[in-house]
């Protein structure tokens, strides 16, 4: 049965009592197939109806190793079988297979015998007649009774026996063929057709063969936790429900009637618990419509970033568009990051042009890194450096008011903005904005920087790092 059909419904104590019973209800009607088949097999001397009798003492076996199975398959989980005892019913289908190929061995080696090395007289009886038409009308009877509670319940095991029911339809009227080919040889005495028996017996084999190869591929996937293909894509792409963004892992297994799930999912690191709640609901009612009553566990985790990858991006990205970056700094705040950088462009570009340069490049680097807070540019010329000092404890207050009085004491109407101080142990590191004319070429724009730096290592000489993000004023863009 298909790993995404239905499983279990009802309670589990319901589910255990029917399908108790209607194990059980097989194994009374093997017993009773098996043995009016023998008796008939033995009197007429018929291989097709004694190779009947076999396969239904067969499936008598096949049947009370079901109702053992489906009986332990469903005690609960415990300290030593965590995931249940549903794997029970799996080597009980494996179990049945193998014993089903072994008896088709037997009949067609029977069969040759008796089409090319040795004559055996089949007694032909209005019971044999009788005996396989009742076989087929309880075989029929059975097939459905099982496959029904197998597809309620998602048993392999109930499934295994139903195809063995099944195939004894087919294989009945096989061998209900045979003894009418062997009735129309003696009475229009012709010969060839008293070997339909055997012939009809190599069709039942035939049936059983290939009915089992396929119980028996199946039954081997579930024991090796394997699932239909294309079936763990289907999964992945029900997943990627809003939030998400990766999934990292999904592993699925059934264990006999039983499946379950393993999920883990990757979220943007600014998602509350709450919200990481919800979207983990949402991929567990998705895989629920794929597997209705499996066992499904989602793991939320953030979409971290490390350092060095932020690094190689900013400079992937820059590369990109025939810039550089350097002098990358990363502050980690509250979950989210926020980046400060060296851009260098043309020198011959002014200050708009570089500026639309780098609001590119940004909005590139928001879409590749997640939970970036701040993007502080400092715009320079290809090729020209900065320096980093090192830095001893100044007063916080009289940086920031020396920065905002840059436009009186450098006579430059810069607009200073958005000034950010971060303490990194002893050390203060400073970034701001500065508005500019957007006519001002870049040339000119990191001459004033670098006053403006000057200007402020002059006021707090030991200030360790200085990022001056410059702009075009409002009235300019």
């Amino acid at each position: 049965m298909a790993l995404e059909q239905a499983t279990s419904q009802g309670k589990p104590s319901e589910a255990n009592a029917e399908k108790g019973s209607v194990a059980l209800g097989s194994v009374f009607a093997a017993v009773f197939l098996t043995t009016i088949k023998l008796i008939v097999g033995i009197s007429t001397g018929s291989l097709g109806v004694f190779s009947e009798a076999a396969h239904s003492g067969l499936d008598l076996v096949a049947a009370a190793v079901t109702l053992i199975a489906v009986r332990l398959s469903d005690k609960p989980a415990d300290d030593e079988h965590t995931y249940g005892h549903g794997k029970i019913e799996n080597l009980s289908a494996l179990l049945e297979t193998m014993l089903l190929l072994a008896t088709c061995v037997w009949i067609i080696y029977e069969a040759i015998q008796r089409l090319f090395f040795k004559e055996v007289e089949v007694e032909l009886s209005i019971w044999a007649f009788i005996i396989v038409i009742v076989a087929i009308a309880v075989d029929w009877t059975r097939s459905r009774a099982l496959m029904r509670v197998a597809k309620k319940y998602d048993s392999q095991a109930l499934e295994a026996d139903a195809l063995h029911f099944s195939t004894d339809i087919w294989s009945s009227a096989v061998v209900l063929v045979g003894l009418v080919c062997v009735l129309i040889s003696k009475l229009l005495h012709i010969e060839w057709l008293a070997k339909a028996d055997a012939i009809a017996a190599l069709g039942v084999s035939g049936i059983v063969i290939y009915v089992s190869m396929s119980l028996g591929k199946r039954t081997i996937t579930a024991l090796l936790d394997g699932v239909p293909a294309g079936f763990h894509e289907k999964v992945i792409a029900a997943v990627r429900v809003p939030g998400v963004t990766e999934v990292k892992r999904v592993r699925v297994r059934r264990s006999g009637p039983e499946a379950f799930a393993d999920i883990t999912l990757a979220v943007t690191g600014d998602v509350s618990l709450v919200r990481a709640h919800d979207i983990a609901d949402a991929a567990e009612r998705a895989v629920k419509k794929l597997l209705p009553s499996a066992d499904v566990v989602v793991h939320i985790e953030p979409d971290t970033i490390s350092y060095d990858d932020i690094v190689t991006t900013v400079r992937v990205l820059a590369g990109q568009r025939g810039l550089a970056a350097h002098g990358v700094r990363i502050y980690e705040i509250a979950g989210q990051h926020e980046l400060e950088l060296h851009l260098e462009v043309p020198p011959e570009l002014n200050l708009g042009e570089a500026h639309t340069l780098a609001s590119g490049f940004e909005r590139a680097l928001r879409a590749k890194v997640h939970n970036l807070r701040s993007i502080v540019t400092h715009i320079e010329p290809t090729g020209d450096g900065a320096a980093i000092r090192s830095a001893v404890r100044v007063n916080e207050k009289y940086v920031i008011d020396t920065v905002q009085a840059l436009p009186i004491s450098l006579g430059v109407d810069c607009q200073p903005h958005n000034i950010s101080i971060h303490r990194v142990g002893s050390e203060l590191e400073l970034s701001f904005h500065c508005a500019l004319d957007s006519s001002t070429s870049v040339t000119d724009v990191h001459a004033f920087t670098e006053r403006a730096e000057q200007h402020i290592r002059n006021a707090a000489p030991d200030v360790a790092r200085i990022v001056i993000h410059t702009e075009p004023t409002t009235n300019d863009v």
